[in-house]
Order: C-alpha cells, then structure tokens, then sequence
C-alpha cells in the first residue's frame, strides 16, 4: 500500500521526488523518505510523518543530485519511526532501495544474512532486500536486483539506486503494481500514474516478474531470465486537474460532488445498442449455474448489493464473499461458476488472488474495476470498467456509486441475454439513465445534512439499519464514518436490531434509518418504533418524507426522491457519505487521509 517514485534525468530530483510522493500519499502516509545520489555519494532523509514534514525539513537544502527514489509509507512490519521509514541501505551506505508490499521469507534470508555479517537497522521486512542485493552486487545493479528478486518470496515492487552507478534506476514487481515512463528530461518509474501526470505523456505497466532498468534516454525491461520484453508504451489520459482539489476543501467532498458525472461517465456508452465493452461477457457467460461476488472494503458492499439485486434476475445462486475469505474456504467452485470481482484499484491484493485461485478451480472471472490495465483486469477472462476517474480521497465515494450502477447494468446484461422483451429489465434500464440526474438532486440536501452532522458530531456510537438492498449501504454508511470520523458504527439488517444491538440504544445513541417504499416500509416502521421505545434518537432517510407516521417517529428527516428499486441503493448512499464526512470536519480529523488507513491495500 506503500507509494513508490523513481527519477533519473536532467533535472533536480529531489523536487520531483516530493511532489510524486505527496501525489501518491493517499497510498500510504505514516513515514516518508527520499535516497539521491550526489557527488557520488548516497544522501538519505527521512522522517515519520507526512510528505509535507519532509518537504520543510529540506526547503532549505541544496542538492545537484539528479537520480533518487521515494517512499511514502504505510506500515506493516515495525511501528512508523525514522528507522523503518524507507528508503532502506546496505551496510556500505551505497545501494538503497524503497518498497511496496511484504517479503514472506524475510526472515529467513535475515537470519542467513546477518549469520554472514550483515547488520540490519529496522524492524521491517524491506530491509533484506537491501543486504540481498549488495550480496549479489559485483558492479552491475541490474544484475544484482535480478539475482535477489529470484529469492524473495511474497509481493513486492522495488526501485533501487546505488552510488556506484547513478546513471539509473533499476525496478521490479510481482504482485504489486508499478509504472514506469520517459519524458524529454529523463525515466520515471511510480506505483500509479498521478504522481507522474503532467511529466510523462505515454506510460509501460510492468507484469509480474519483470524488471526495468530506467534511464534517461531510454527504459529496457527483461524478465527475471533476461530475455527483453517488447512492449509499446500506452499514453495516459487521466486528466491533470483530476488529481488538483477544483477548489474544494478536501479531495472526499470533491469526489461526492463528482458522483452524477462518474455515474454517468461509467453508463454512457454501455447504455448505447452495441455495447461494445460487454462482448465478452456473453462468452464467459454462457453456461453458468452459480456466481460469486468477490470484493473487499466498500467494493465488498456494493457486492451485497448486486446480490440482492442479481438473484432475483438471473435466477440462480448468487454470493458476495469477502475476498480475503473466500480462496481460503471449500465452496463448490468449478467451470460453470461465474466470479466477478469487483475492485476500484484492480490492484488489491486479496481479490486478485481470490480470482486467479478462482481460475484455478476452472471458473471463469470477470473483474469489474476502475483502473485499465490493472492487475485484476489483465488477470480476468474479460472486464469491465467504471469510469469514476481518479479517486484520490481514502474513503471510497464516487467509485461506489459507479460500481453499484455498473453492477446493477452487468446483472441486467447477463439476465436478458436471448430474451427478446423483458419489461421489467427495460425499467431497469430506463432508470439507470436518470441516475446522474437524481443522484445531483441528493446532493441539493447537502446542507440538510451539515446540520444533522453539527448536531451529532459529539455522538459517541452510531447505528445505522436498513432492509433489503439498503442494508449494505448501512453497512457502508457505518464503514464511511468509521473511516473518517473515528466514531464507532455498526450496520445491522433492521429486523436483526432486536436480536442483540438493541441493547445499546439510549437517548445518546443516535440511529440511522433507511427507509423506502420499495423495502418492507412497515416494518422498518415498526423498528422505528422500537428505537423510539429505548429513548433512541431516530434520523430517517426515506423517499416518503410527508407520511405521517413518518412525521411522527422521526426526530430528523432527510428527504430521497422517488426512484425504481434498482437504483435507491445509489441515492441513500450519498447523505450518508455527506454525513460522515461534515462529521469528520467538524471533529478535525484529516479527511483524505485518515489514520492507518490506505487506498490501496497490496498486502495480505
């Protein structure tokens, strides 16, 4: 989950280094540190803390060096101090080398290594491959990573530098993403494409188990065996303002005012006849007699969703399954099963090895993701793509939305594939087009919202219930103010309230209610009775806000338009993430960038 960037050029590096690093910190940021080369010599700084701590910490330095790396750090092996930031040295202080994922065997090779004399100065894992590479190292850098990847066990993307030869910048991956690019002033390698936007115009994407040596005139990769790969590089059209805050305070808010244009984006040309990019599905298809939603974190949410929704479709078993569970349980998987996987980044960890040991028991994978050319979608039999654009803020909002719209389209898809006329999936169909258009009309409560969040911003526990469909988007308002908040939240299937989370209503409690016409509404009501019995204060979101029984057991109502089933999972969503968010503001916590957390997780 760690952010990784590479240089060596023309220009300072270490001004290209920050601004890369403070570009990729939502992938990690609880250390940070730069390794450059000047004068022959290696120049560590490091510091626990932000990209903006070390970016002081060197405003007044001077340096005419021209190849570095950079890490910002999300930990894993050994608390965040000066000593396991990265970038990590040998023992002679000449090769340095920064890291994404986890070395499985590190131990192992530490206890070889230090039995050899090597003497290590950090916790981590990412240490070894420092004294592993120095190991091998006998003048060619390239050659020396290449020996010591081929005895690392686990995920990981490196870029490493050595004083001994600063004219590049050598790379390697397997399992972890990393990117590599040249430009007139010289080569680039990062782990994703904003922290080199606006530098590059055409990017490579490595594979597993490849290595690239980055210069300045020039990027050459091999395969661990040395044979050259040929590749052409792909340009990047990810827009440089995508990545700039348009003049909001924080990337999250941004990104929720961005929801009816990544929704549309994401339809637009999957609503037209021809339908190019779902061509595949029919071929993967075709057959099926089971399906598995894979995902984790929000995307496991909008999973649940589309189970509700595709059971009662396609007609036969659909399950979401939390990705890091299910390549570990004995479901019945074989060639008649259809995984899809579902992945903002199509880079974590967990689901991408949930679908390749999906593959391995004969089943066919879709990946349904947000990111082209990633990991996830180079792995599956076919994908499909959101087109939410860049998401910079930790806390997933507009990548949901857009996953719970194409969710819903893909299900439609495959349910009527050889059905000449299926009314209600035409109404399906039909709604997804107003979708943009009501999801701008939720945003028109914002300021309903900044008041409840004024009101409750103190609120020790939250809880929020919903039915049907709407109780995963519970589950995902409880998870958006956890994240960014730090209160406490649960999520719960209404009619479960009564079974044990009960218990803690009082008159501190407040509780979140989702209620529509579309879902057992008289029910809810009476569970909304039951909250009020406990002194419970109720908050209703509900597309019948008048009703009178409504009126009279809610102490707060927000108001949701009238919409087809398919979509109100979509538009309850947002006051929810609205909320979470003036919440977080108003108890000063960093919003886009919450605590332990990081937006792509590439470790198990």
């Amino acid at each position: 989950m760690c952010g990784i960037i590479g240089y060596v050029g023309s220009k300072p590096v270490i001004p290209i280094l920050l601004a890369g690093l403070s570009r990729l910190e939502y992938r990690g940021y609880d250390s940070v540190g730069i390794a450059v080369i000047a004068g022959g010599e290696l120049q560590l700084f490091r510091r626990a803390g932000k990209v903006e701590d070390l970016a002081h910490q060197l405003a007044a330095h001077e340096s005419s060096a021209q190849v570095g790396i950079g890490h910002t750090r999300w930990a894993t092996h050994g608390p965040p101090t000066v000593e396991n930031a990265h970038p990590h040295v040998d023992c002679r202080g000449k090769i340095a080398v920064v890291h994404n994922g986890i070395i499985e065997n590190y131990r192992d090779l530490k206890a070889r290594l230090v039995a050899s004399g090597h003497t290590f100065k950090s916790d981590t894992d990412s240490e070894v491959i420092a004294h592993l590479i120095e190991e091998h190292d006998h003048g060619d850098l390239r050659a020396a990573v290449t020996a010591a990847v081929r005895e690392l066990a686990g995920a990981f993307a490196i870029a490493v530098v050595s004083a001994g030869d600063p004219t590049r910048v050598v790379a390697a991956r397997r399992g972890s993403p990393l990117v590599v690019g040249t430009s007139s002033d010289g080569g680039y390698v990062c782990s994703d494409i904003p922290a080199i936007i606006g530098r590059v115009e055409k990017v490579m994407f490595l594979a597993d188990g490849e290595i690239a040596d980055v210069r300045r005139d020039g990027i050459d990769v091999f395969t661990q065996s040395g044979e050259k790969v040929e590749r052409a590089p792909q340009p990047i059209t990810v827009d440089p303002l995508a990545i700039q805050k348009g003049g909001y305070k924080h990337f999250m808010l941004k990104e929720i005012h961005e929801q009816p244009r990544a929704v549309g984006e994401t339809l637009r040309e999957k609503l037209l006849p021809a339908r190019t990019e779902f061509s595949a599905i029919d071929r993967i298809t075709a057959g099926i007699d089971r399906v598995y939603l894979v995902a984790c974190g929000t995307a496991y949410h909008a999973g649940l969703v589309a189970e509700y929704q595709w059971e009662e479709r396609l007609g036969i078993p659909v399950h979401t399954v939390i990705a890091s569970e299910f390549r570990y349980r004995k479901m019945p998987v074989d060639s008649h099963t259809l995984v899809v996987a579902v992945s903002q980044s199509g880079e974590t960890v967990d689901t991408l090895m949930a679908a390749r040991h999906a593959q391995a028991q004969g089943a066919r994978v879709l990946a349904l993701v947000n990111t082209v050319n990633s990991a996830l979608a180079r792995t599956a039999d076919a994908a499909v793509y959101t087109r939410a654009g860049i998401e910079i803020g930790v806390a997933a909002t507009k990548t949901f939305t857009a996953q719970l719209a194409l969710l819903s389209l893909v299900g439609i898809y495959i349910a009527r594939r050889g059905v000449p006329v299926v009314d209600q999936l035409d109404c399906v169909t039909s709604a997804l087009r107003l979708l943009p258009g009501q999801l701008a009309e939720v945003l028109a409560a914002e300021s309903e919202v900044r008041r409840l969040a004024e009101r409750f911003y103190t609120a020790r526990d939250f809880l929020f219930l919903g039915r049907g469909p709407l109780y995963p988007i519970a589950l995902e308002g409880a998870l958006k103010l956890k994240e960014v908040s730090y209160i406490h939240a649960e999520g719960y299937p209404a009619g479960e309230m009564k079974h044990g989370p009960i218990a803690l209503i009082d008159e501190r409690m407040p509780v979140v209610v989702l209620l529509n016409s579309h879902f057992m509404y008289d029910k809810v009501l009476s569970n909304i009775e039951e909250v009020k019995a406990r002194n419970g204060t109720v908050i209703v979101l509900t597309d019948r806000p008048a009703d009178a029984a409504v009126q009279e057991r809610a102490d707060h109502i927000i108001s949701i338009p009238t919409a087809d089933a398919s979509i109100v999972p979509a538009l309850y969503a947002v006051p929810l993430q609205l909320l979470a968010y003036y919440i977080a503001v108003r108890r000063g916590t960093d919003v886009d960038q919450p605590r332990n957390l990081a937006k792509t997780v590439t470790v198990e």
